[in-house]
């Protein structure tokens, strides 16, 4: 039995906010702001989007050290936070995050016309998040009202380790029947998550404009003058610049465009662990 490299794409594997869902990836990001602010500590958004992509108490412990905040909840508490004190702040936020998560679950335009495309190119849609189970399952709810239903989909607390590790991605290639990764694309709006996609022997795309990089509502985007924009795209494929993505595209809706040119590549023999 020989080894034959796949010619086509099979699976896209697709994030959540600031991808499908929640253009620029509001959701997270202001809970954590309001979660640390019941316990006294401010956090800034552009902070909470610092560590995005990671699963939610692995965020909130990488918030913790950074040094301002630490500083932060020393003054308050007298001590630097604690894993304890992280859980703490996760036991809070989570409440937070079921109960504001529909505030922020409209699918990004355009986004379910292009994977009902990509359904129709005879592809499968897998999906993860860094948002545990319990949120995920509201976060699945909201988005079958919209119209959008993924074929799988795995929190990050249903794998041992989350993002950055490819977990989450493997899990969906096992549940999806796929038959190499290298046949799989891992779509996604973070660093942690294009780390995730790479580990897993995968293509990435990185999204720069509709998540948590750019951080701007829809109406917000389009009103952005080009200059402007040009220059925050440049800043955004900075951020992504040591993750190594295969392709940056703005939206979800660029993404059969990349697709075509993924499958040209691999029916050319190329392979994602290459580049």
């Amino acid at each position: 039995m020989n080894y034959n490299s796949p010619s086509k794409t099979q699976a896209v594997i697709l994030d959540w906010a600031g991808t499908v869902v929640d253009f620029g990836s509001f959701a997270p990001t202001q809970i954590f702001v309001e979660a640390f602010a019941e316990f006294d500590v401010q956090v800034s958004i552009e902070e909470a989007r610092g560590p995005m992509g990671m699963g939610k108490w692995d965020h909130i412990r990488t918030l913790c050290d950074i040094p301002a905040i630490s500083a932060r909840y020393q003054k308050a508490f007298g001590r630097t936070p604690s894993d304890d004190d992280v859980t703490a702040i996760y036991n809070r936020f989570m409440p937070l995050q079921i109960e504001k998560i529909a505030t922020h679950s409209a699918l990004i335009p355009g986004a379910l016309a292009t994977i009902t495309g990509l359904r129709e190119q005879g592809l499968k849609i897998g999906s993860c998040s860094g948002y545990p189970a319990v949120v995920m399952a509201k976060v699945v709810e909201l988005a079958k009202q919209n119209g959008y239903v993924a074929d799988h989909v795995v929190a990050t607390d249903e794998v041992p380790n989350g993002r950055p590790y490819p977990a989450q991605a493997l899990a969906n290639v096992i549940a999806l029947g796929i038959n190499d990764v290298a046949s799989c694309v891992k779509v996604d709006d973070t660093v942690p998550g294009i780390l995730e996609g790479r580990s897993a022997g995968m293509w990435t795309v990185a999204l720069v404009c509709s998540g948590n990089a750019l951080g701007l509502t829809y109406e917000q985007f389009m009103a952005l003058d080009p200059e402007k924009l040009a220059v925050e795209r440049e800043r955004i494929h900075g951020l992504f610049a040591g993750s190594r993505p295969h392709y940056l595209i703005d939206t979800i809706n660029d993404l059969p465009q990349v697709i075509a040119d993924i499958d040209r590549r691999l029916a050319a023999g190329e392979m994602p662990q290459a580049y």
